[in-house]
Formats: structure tokens, C-alpha cells, sequence
């Protein structure tokens, strides 16, 4: 872990400092995580795996790696700590908010997205209920326990659904083969081991300056100006380190729908936002059980919510600009209440 330092400097060199170690952690982020996904995919490509599941598997599970590399990281700050992983769950949180509302939002504004059958019958459905098996899990334990968190068995049954999704989407590829679009580098065996232990070390890097980062800027913002750190914790994750982590979904379904390929730009945000609760939540619960504040519950709503309403505008088999437009309204008046939430002109629950 990186040493807590920023105590005693003076504010200027501070904030400058940990705006720097949050631009490097995101840029680790972004970078590594293209040279592991890379590897990886090549080698699973020399073992015989068929592109279609590669892309499925280790891609879907590679474009989490940031999310999960942050979350695991905070968690872990907050074993050591023992104080609450607001940057961990509002990352995640953050992250699936960001992906529709701002990642689809922007993607369906430069092509509509024809929504198909298929995709209503099976991943929509499937993201709908982890969804809200993580608002039901974390509503249903503050009540009864009067702690909002996601502890370990939580994060075991999300790890085993994310086994069991995996083992879905081979089995439903197979079943029902297309052409992958999918193009995987051919790289030595050794050159491509060699990636992946460097993208798996840049991906940790970034993961810790990016926490250090927020974390750091979260408590001495609040500190200067008198706010509860807690709720400059989770603006920060849910937020900043929200966009940081989502830059690999955002550049890859913009570009995507720019060049026409709307299945790969709708179906990379589902897939995303399910991998980032069973797969970054769960093995992040596992490690250190979350614990966050009372103001997730209107974050878990609101994530809830624009998750319905993207099924809703599904429905019509059809996202236009229209709708595009309606998620960067919603992005911004989130946005809105997230910073008058911290500031206290609204009153925290």
C-alpha cells in the first residue's frame, strides 16, 4: 500500500500532487488494462478457445479490471484502516450509473442502437436481477443489521453467480454460434505471459494511485472546507474515479456505435455492469467486507432506476438521440445533487 503522506503539506502542492496520482493511476488503468486483455487473449487464442468465448470471458472480464483493481485496493485500505470502503461501492455503483447514462447516453447520440430479441430475453433479464440482488442485499442488511455493507457471503454469492454467468455465456455461444469480431494479436507464448504479469502489475499500480489519489483529495477537500468525509469519499468515487474507470467501456462503445457496431456498444455496457457487481464487488467483499454510509441508499436507487428505464426504452426495440440525450440530463442532475449532497445543502438520510 502506499504510505498516507499528505497529513501535513501545505493545500497547493497537496491537491496538485494527488490530482497528478490519480491522472497517472487512471492512465496505468486504461494502458495495462489493454495489455492484459491483450495477452490474455492470445493466449487463450493458443489453447484453442474460440474468439467468440474469448471475448465473452477474458475481454468482458479485462474492461472490469479497472473498476475491480480500485475497489480491491480501497478494500484492502480499509482492512488496514478499518474505515469505510465509500470509494470501493461508489466506484462500482458510480461505474454502472456512468455506463448507461453517460457511456450508452453518448453512444446512442452518434448512432441508434436496434435493440434485438435475444438480448431482451436474456441479458437484459439477467442484468435486472443482479442489480437489484445488490440493492435487495444491501437495503435489506441496513435494515436489519442498521450497517450498510456488502460482506463476505454476499461477495461469495456474487462470485459464484459470476462463475455461473461465465458458464452461461460459453455454453450460449455454443449453442448459438456467430462470427467474433473480435481481433486477437498473435504474440509468442512467453511475450504474451511476460504482458500479462506486467499488465496485471500496471493494473494494481493504477489501482493504488488512483485510491491514494481520490481518497487523499476526498479528505483534505472536506477537511478545508468542513465537510463529512464519508460523503466526500463517496462524490469522489462516484464520480471522478467512476469516469476514470469506465474510460475503456466509454471508448469502446463510442467508437463502436461510430463505426455501426451497435450489438458490441449496447451489449459491452450490460455486460460491463453485470461483471462490475458479481465480479469487482464480489471478490472485493471477499477480501474485506464494504461497509459504506446511509447515502448509498439513493445512489443504489438511482442506479436501480436508470437501469429499469434502459430496459423501458429497450422495450421499443430502439435508442435513439432522444433517449441519449435523456441519460446526459439524468448524468447532470445526478451530478447536481451528488455535489449539493456533500456541501450539505441537501441533508444526508
Amino acid at each position: 500500500m502506499i504510505p498516507d503522506f499528505y497529513v501535513d503539506w501545505h493545500m497547493a502542492p497537496k491537491l496538485l500532487i494527488l490530482i497528478v496520482f490519480m491522472a497517472i493511476g487512471v492512465f496505468f488503468l486504461v494502458k495495462f488494462c489493454d495489455i492484459f486483455v491483450g495477452a490474455s487473449s492470445s493466449i487463450a487464442k493458443k489453447l484453442h478457445i474460440a474468439p467468440m468465448i474469448i471475448g465473452l470471458t477474458v475481454v468482458a472480464m479485462g474492461t472490469s479490471c479497472p473498476e475491480l483493481a480500485v475497489s480491491v485496493s480501497d478494500s484492502i485500505s480499509c482492512l488496514i484502516d478499518n474505515g469505510n470502503a465509500n470509494v470501493a461501492i461508489g466506484n462500482v455503483v458510480g461505474s454502472n450509473i456512468c455506463n448507461i447514462v453517460l457511456v450508452l447516453g453518448l453512444s446512442i447520440i452518434f448512432t441508434p442502437i436496434i435493440v434485438k430479441k435475444s438480448s431482451l430475453k436474456k441479458e437484459f433479464p439477467i442484468l435486472l436481477v443482479v442489480s437489484a440482488l445488490l440493492v435487495g442485499f444491501v437495503l435489506i442488511g441496513g435494515a436489519i443489521a442498521g450497517t450498510y455493507e456488502i460482506t463476505r457471503w454476499m461477495g461469495i454469492i456474487f462470485i459464484v453467480l459470476i462463475f455461473a454467468y461465465i458458464t452461461f455465456l460459453v455454453i450460449d455461444a455454443k449453442r448459438n454460434p456467430v462470427e467474433s469480431e473480435e481481433e486477437i494479436k498473435d504474440m509468442k507464448l512467453w511475450k504474451a505471459i511476460l504482458f500479462v504479469v506486467i499488465g496485471a502489475l500496471g493494473i494494481a499500480a493504477g489501482g493504488e494511485f488512483v485510491v491514494f489519489g481520490a481518497k487523499g483529495l476526498a479528505v483534505t477537500g472536506a477537511t478545508a472546507m468542513g465537510l463529512n468525509h464519508d460523503l466526500a469519499e463517496s462524490l469522489v468515487g462516484l464520480t471522478i474515479v467512476a469516469v476514470g474507470t469506465s474510460l475503456p467501456e466509454l471508448v469502446t462503445s463510442v467508437m463502436a456505435a461510430k463505426k455501426g457496431e451497435n450489438d458490441i456498444a449496447l451489449g459491452n455496457v450490460i455486460g460491463s455492469n453485470i461483471f462490475n457487481i458479481l465480479f469487482v464487488l464480489g471478490i472485493s467483499a471477499t477480501v474485506n467486507p464494504l461497509t459504506t454510509g446511509n447515502e448509498i441508499v439513493v445512489d443504489l436507487i438511482v442506479m436501480m432506476g436508470i437501469t429499469l428505464l434502459l430496459f423501458g426504452f429497450a422495450l421499443t426495440k430502439k435508442l435513439d438521440k432522444k433517449m441519449g440525450f435523456v441519460f446526459i440530463a439524468i448524468y447532470v442532475i445526478y451530478l447536481t445533487y451528488l455535489i449539493l449532497r456533500t456541501v450539505g445543502v441537501i441533508p444526508q438520510m
